[in-house]
């Protein structure tokens, strides 16, 4: 054991921080299972319409998220390792990592706010083309195979048309519609369009306060890792 006093308390806390985020890494990686797995995202992002699979944008974001929680827990043990063995090069390695993961980090942040609406856009417009055929008035292939997904769309979200529906869509909207979505009180939006934007801006907010929580978290263990190596290279045993 090389470095004493003060040195020595920022690198049990360093080992502290790293342990964190390597749960951290742990819990990321299960939220994003789960938001693959989840019952209402994965019922409705499965589905097709004449042979076109619903918008997979949001699918691809869990899948960046699972390598990120993967690459988390193992970034996570290096830094518990590097601090315990006061070992400068693995420090460093680990140093590294987070700048390049912080960078990363605050790039997806950066688009995912600007695409903040995109995944919710692109459902609502895969809704909308199902909705389109759904209420043709001539019985088709097209129609039936599009009534299907309005099904599936109204059971899972408990909603019932866009908000603004037109004559065709009552004349089958009992057909569509579940008994439980029929709107008790007036005043509650039974609209999916609404139900679409509400669960994606939901989830969204989960991901970002969590992203929130760890860039703090990788703040304080870079400055700790750079003062650690500069204690650890100035200790008389070295």
């Amino acid at each position: 054991m090389a470095v004493t006093g003060c040195s020595q308390c920022i690198k049990y806390m360093l080992f502290f921080l790293n342990f964190i985020f390597w749960l951290a890494g742990g819990v990321i990686l299960g939220v994003a299972l789960w938001l693959r797995h989840d019952s209402q995202t994965s019922n409705l992002l499965m589905l097709q319409l004449e042979g076109n699979q619903a918008p997979g944008t949001f699918h691809i974001s869990v899948y960046v998220l699972v390598a990120i929680g993967a690459i988390m827990m193992f970034v996570g043990f290096l830094g518990c390792y590097g601090a315990i063995q006061e070992s400068q090069c693995l420090l460093g390695t680990f140093f590294t990592c987070l700048v390049i993961l912080f960078a990363c980090e605050v790039a997806a942040g950066i688009w995912g706010f600007i695409n903040r609406d995109t995944i919710s856009t692109e459902l609502i417009n895969f809704y909308d083309a199902a909705y389109m055929k759904a209420v043709d008035p001539v019985e088709t292939t097209s129609r039936q195979a599009a009534s299907k997904v309005l099904a599936v769309f109204h059971d899972t979200l408990e909603c019932c048309g866009k908000g603004d529906d037109n004559q065709l869509f009552k004349a089958v909207q009992s057909s569509l519609c579940p008994e439980k979505t029929v709107p008790v009180d007036p005043l509650i939006s039974q609209s999916c369009h609404m139900k679409l934007r509400d669960l994606f801006t939901e989830k969204l907010h989960v991901i970002g306060l969590a992203a929130l929580v760890i860039a703090v978290i990788m703040v304080f263990e870079m400055i700790f890792t750079m003062v650690l190596c500069c204690a650890i290279r100035n200790a008389p045993a070295y």
